[in-house]
């Protein structure tokens, strides 16, 4: 038996066929094309199961569930998404009763940023570990918490809104409304300003051979590597506000390790241990609980599908 697992995204539509251990045999994506009414959305969730099926030969009868990571909020019992901004038609869309119209298979949903981490506690960079914290840096910060090794969704599947913790009070205007948020600090978008901000500041960092309209989060760190001063600081700065959050994710779950993902996460060790160093003299408890691993993710875009997957377990 398979699973199927599914990663709605604003932008695309990803979606594969997994085996028990989490491994991806075969997917395939379509653009989401996210101003589209919904029953458009899941006919083309339900043409790619279909292709999959005829690339595999494998059989809707082999497939034991089909999962679906999806941006929002949602009621993960009765399968509904209550409400998702980045889509024009996501109000109270009843997920199972779409999927039933193209297939026989038992549907589970889960928020896009749950799945995530729910893929790296069971086939990723914290396998095997009970209580983790996962963390994606990117147009925003996304955060998924597993407890006992489980999604813990909170009430009405609500939690995990990691990054709109307050960083700095009456700070930087966050999109959620709220200022001085985590993410108005730490996300890649974030990153982006901040670099910016600095190039302007610095006209002989080397920074600027980039044009501002394409700088990236790359920009910084690349220039960094290269021993630029201005660039050095925005990195530094950087890594502070990921360790003041990331502090204060251990602090309030005491995670056995913490992923993080993104895009941004593919600076490894350079971006992460100077975090880990910081870090030490911030969490309670200093000196006498062992440290908690801080790890880049290792599925990359696969994770939802595969956290999408395994929802059913």
């Amino acid at each position: 038996m398979y699973n199927i697992g599914i990663d709605l995204g604003g932008t695309n539509i990803a979606v594969g066929i997994v085996t028990k251990e989490g491994k991806v045999l075969k997917k395939t994506s379509v653009p989401a094309r996210a101003e589209r009414p919904f029953d458009q959305i899941f006919a083309d969730m339900a043409s790619c199961i279909r292709q999959l099926f005829a690339e595999t030969g494998i059989k809707e009868s082999e497939i034991e569930s089909i999962g679906i990571g999806t941006p929002g909020c949602i009621d993960t019992e009765k399968g509904i998404l209550i409400f998702a901004g980045n889509f024009k038609y996501g109000k109270n869309i009843d997920y199972r009763a779409e999927m039933a119209k193209h297939f026989d298979i038992p549907v589970y949903i889960g928020n896009d940023a749950n799945v995530a981490a729910l893929a790296e506690v069971r086939a990723g960079a914290a396998k095997g570990v009970k209580n983790a914290i996962m963390i994606t840096l990117g147009t925003g910060v996304g955060g998924g918490i597993i407890i006992d090794g489980k999604i813990f969704e909170g009430a009405y599947s609500a939690a995990g809104e990691l990054g709109h913790i307050v960083l700095i009070s009456n700070g930087e205007q966050c999109s959620c409304g709220r200022k001085g948020c985590w993410e108005a600090y730490a996300s890649v978008t974030a990153l982006v300003r901040q670099t910016k901000a600095a190039m302007l500041a610095n006209p002989d960092s080397i920074m600027n051979k980039t044009p501002l309209e394409q700088v990236s989060g790359r920009t910084a760190f690349d220039a960094a590597k290269k021993g630029d001063k201005a660039a050095l600081a925005v990195v530094d700065q950087y890594q502070e506000y990921i360790t003041e959050g990331l502090a204060d994710m251990i602090n309030i779950f005491s995670p056995e390790v913490i992923v993080v993902g993104g895009g941004i996460s593919k600076e490894g060790d350079y971006l992460l241990n100077p975090v880990r160093e910081k870090i030490k003299s911030r969490v309670f408890g200093i000196g006498l609980l062992p440290d908690r691993k801080i790890l880049p993710a290792e599925l990359g875009n696969d994770a939802g599908i595969i956290g999408a997957a395994m929802l059913h377990a």
